[in-house]
C-alpha cells in the first residue's frame, strides 16, 4: 500500500463548532485533524453518491478503534 500524502489546509470556525468538534474527537479518542478528515469522506461520499461504491461505507461504522484512522496500517 502506497503512503498516504497530507496537505495542509486552514479553516476558520465558529467558536460554537470548534468546541462541539474538540468534544467529539474526545470522546471517540481521535484528534480533531482525523475526525475533520472523517468528516469530509463522509460529505463526499454523501455528495458524490455512486461514483465509487467504497466511498459509501465511509464512517457507518464504529470499529472501537478510537485511533483506526491514525494507526490503520498497525491494524491491517
Amino acid at each position: 500500500m502506497a503512503a498516504l500524502t497530507k496537505k495542509p489546509f486552514q479553516v476558520y470556525l465558529h467558536q460554537d463548532q470548534l468546541q462541539a468538534l474538540r468534544t467529539l474527537a474526545e470522546q471517540r479518542g481521535i484528534s480533531m485533524a482525523g475526525l475533520v478528515r472523517q468528516g469530509v469522506d463522509k460529505l463526499l461520499a454523501e455528495v458524490l453518491g455512486g461514483g465509487d461504491s467504497a466511498l459509501g461505507s465511509i464512517a457507518l461504522f464504529d470499529s472501537g478503534l478510537g485511533d483506526l484512522a491514525e494507526k490503520h496500517d498497525e491494524y491491517i
